[in-house]
């Protein structure tokens, strides 16, 4: 049995060795053409061709010069996560659509340490969108290290680009709109509050910082709504959920709607746990709107399209990717901005009269 040769991998300065030129001759031939002949030019990719070498690698050319024609988006969760989020996938064809038209490529990165270690994806990207806090905010370090431009969306950086909603005014809306539309105790399903894991009652002391956490802006628009209506919403009426996912949404509606006196309405920090909502308040034969009121966030296709359709607060998920390509593309041409958001009154909840 004969035993195949294992052939060398072909380098620049190899190649100038076999054909008897320079190195930057070589390379010029590849990069530089109008440093050559054109005759010249030719019969060295010709000979290059010959011997099997295609040129430089673009990677490794890309990671000495930074240039590397992609933008990481760094998601604050597994990918997964983003794959099943309404929100996240408009922002992601947003930012899709800006960069197809550029013609840069997008690198998608977790925000989590644990597909990190021994790897460095982070040398990839020239320049970043961080969508969301990461779960390890040490990736942020990592990140700024390399004074590369970066935009943060739905939190803010020091020094940096951000992008943001504004959280708490559409939020506020929603509470007001119950708060004079309902009688009777309102509760909140919370999403990303804190970090805790046990389904223990929240404490203030539990909550995210707000610089950090559009949840947090969220729950202080709906608190401060409920102090100035003068039914303010006790802490044993919040339910905490970790993602915005149809069983933890269900999970959260069952508990709080199982209190005595049970919620005249839900305040709910997505429209997906706002639908996983609706189903408990039918299963349990609970008129929307007659008896129960549930307000969402985000104004995703599915709120629209549901039977009773679900009132919401709109966000521009799809134009604040838009926006957030343009900026990380062009930063010298932007400053930091806060998008609008509108309450939608639909189905779920009781028009004033």
């Amino acid at each position: 049995m004969s035993i195949k040769p294992v052939r060398k991998k072909l380098t620049v300065k190899s190649v100038a060795e076999i054909l008897g030129v320079s190195t930057a001759t070589v390379s010029n031939a590849f990069n530089r053409p109008d440093q050559l002949s054109s005759e010249l030019r030719l019969k060295i990719l010709e000979e290059c061709t010959r011997i099997g070498y295609h040129g430089p690698n673009p990677a490794a050319r890309s990671l000495r010069t930074g240039a590397t024609g992609v933008v990481g988006i760094m998601l604050a969760e597994k990918l997964t996560y983003n794959f099943s989020d309404p929100c996240a996938i408009e922002f992601l064809e947003g930012v899709s659509q800006v960069l197809d038209d550029a013609r840069v490529n997008m690198l998608l990165m977790p925000g989590r340490e644990e597909f990190y270690k021994e790897k460095s994806l982070e040398s990839i990207p020239e320049r970043y969108i961080i969508y969301g806090p990461p779960k390890d905010m040490g990736l942020l370090d990592r990140i700024e290290g390399q004074q590369k431009p970066i935009v943060t969306v739905d939190f803010s950086l020091t020094n940096h680009l951000a992008l943001n909603i504004d959280n708490y005014g559409g939020a506020k809306a929603a509470a007001q709109h119950v708060f004079n539309t309902t009688d009777g105790n309102v509760a909140v399903i919370g999403l990303r509050l804190s970090n805790k894991t046990n389904n223990e009652p929240l404490q203030p002391s539990d909550l995210l910082d707000p610089f950090i956490s559009v949840s947090r802006q969220r729950l202080d628009a709906y608190l401060d709504a409920s102090v100035e209506a003068g039914r303010p919403i006790s802490f044993k009426r919040i339910r905490d959920t970790k993602k915005s996912s149809w069983s933890e949404g269900v999970a959260a509606a069952r508990s709080a709607l199982s209190e005595n006196p049970r919620p005249t309405s839900l305040l709910c920090m997505s429209d997906k746990l706002a639908l996983a909502a609706l189903s408990v308040a039918r299963e349990m034969k609970i008129a929307v709107p007659e008896q129960l009121s549930i307000v969402g966030f985000d104004d995703t296709p599915a709120a629209r399209v549901n039977h009773p359709a679900v009132s919401t607060v709109y966000q521009p998920s799809l134009e604040k990717g838009r926006l957030a390509a343009m900026m990380v593309l062009n930063p010298d041409r932007f400053e930091s901005r806060v998008l609008p958001t509108s309450l939608l009154i639909r189905e779920t909840t009781k028009n004033l009269t």
